[in-house]
């Protein structure tokens, strides 16, 4: 049996681009050491979040390698690197697990392919993810062939809104080399079955949204992978340090849950990946304040990066909130 990743807070990373939507290096590598110094347990490399559909496979490698390199450089070799590996077809999906490898992760995040949704029955995906046939004349599957141990993703609003149940993804976790689930569907009933009859050490389920995170803990969930985490990191590790303490500092955990409840909301409002680059580059001083992102995606809108706003402001409240906690000047 493989082992899951720790429990902690993990931030599905940014990846920050230049005007002609070319690795900003510089940008890329403060902001992997802004996170680790956010007490960070691990950074999700090309999640949804890092753009990684729209990554060719040179760079999907080169964005990891340079995590690892900067967390390794700057004295974060404990900080955990789990990369996305999902693609449209089993063998591309193997040919990045072994990427990935190659490259610094520890694990690797699988979404589910959806290109053909109608296709992916609840068959199909536990096939795409193990070996369902003694015969030796067919290859293995994602999980059997993976030289890391593998996590399922589950994330209707990018799979064509194929959604994966308790029951598939419990069916899944009895696989060796498969350790754990992000559940970016916000389910907390699902995320409740699962860890119902999984222990961490077995099989870790992460929410996968800020605007569930406390109420994950309290069902039993081993932490977050949220993206919320690229503008307030300290804040998220504040609440888990808080939560496990428990009493009136679990009281106050509820409270910062409020907050990032509304700021989880808010980062979309202001423009989901480019807003979340915009509001980074603004107040903590790397990056393009544009928010490039890869077409077709869109950069932040300006208007909604205004005081006015109250979207923006609600984030400009966090912001405060995570330089005061790392003693910087707002």
């Amino acid at each position: 049996m493989s082992t899951p990743p720790p429990p902690g807070v993990y931030v599905p990373a940014v990846l920050f681009f230049d005007e002609n939507e070319e690795f900003d290096v510089p940008a890329i590598k403060q902001h992997v050491l802004r996170l680790a110094r956010g007490g960070v347990t691990g950074i999700l490399v090309q999640g949804s979040n890092g753009e990684a559909q729209y990554l060719s496979r040179e760079e999907r490698k080169t964005a990891i390698a340079l995590t690892r390199q900067t967390l390794n450089e700057g004295g974060f070799e404990n900080v955990i690197i789990i990369a996305g590996t999902g693609a449209q077809s089993t063998r591309e999906t193997k040919a990045f697990n072994e990427d990935a490898k190659d490259a610094g992760a520890t694990f690797a995040l699988v979404l589910t392919p959806s290109t053909w949704p109608k296709a992916m029955t609840i068959d199909n995906i536990i096939r795409f993810h193990t070996e369902a046939t003694n015969d030796p004349h067919l290859s293995l599957q994602v999980a059997d062939a993976s030289p890391i141990p593998t996590m399922i993703y589950n994330f209707p609003g990018v799979t064509g809104g194929l959604d994966l149940d308790s029951d598939i993804i419990y069916t899944l976790s009895k696989h060796p080399n498969i350790v754990g689930t992000k559940l970016s569907c916000g389910n907390i009933g699902k995320l409740q079955r699962l860890t119902s009859r999984l222990a961490p050490s077995e099989f870790a389920i992460y929410s996968g949204r800020s605007d569930t995170f406390v109420h994950g803990l309290n069902a039993g969930s081993a932490g977050v992978i949220a993206a919320l985490v690229n503008i307030a990191p300290r804040v998220h590790v504040d609440v888990v340090r808080m939560w496990r303490e428990g009493g009136e500092e679990r009281e106050k955990a509820m409270e910062l849950q409020a907050m990032l409840g509304h700021a989880d909301w808010a980062s979309s409002a202001v423009g989901g990946i480019g807003g979340i680059k915009a509001v980074v580059a603004r107040h903590f001083g790397y990056g393009a304040k544009e928010g490039w992102v890869r077409g077709p995606l869109q950069p932040a809108n300006p208007a909604k990066l205004q005081e006015d706003n109250l979207s923006y402001k609600i984030l400009v409240d966090l912001v405060s909130l995570e330089k005061a906690g790392n003693g910087l000047p707002n």
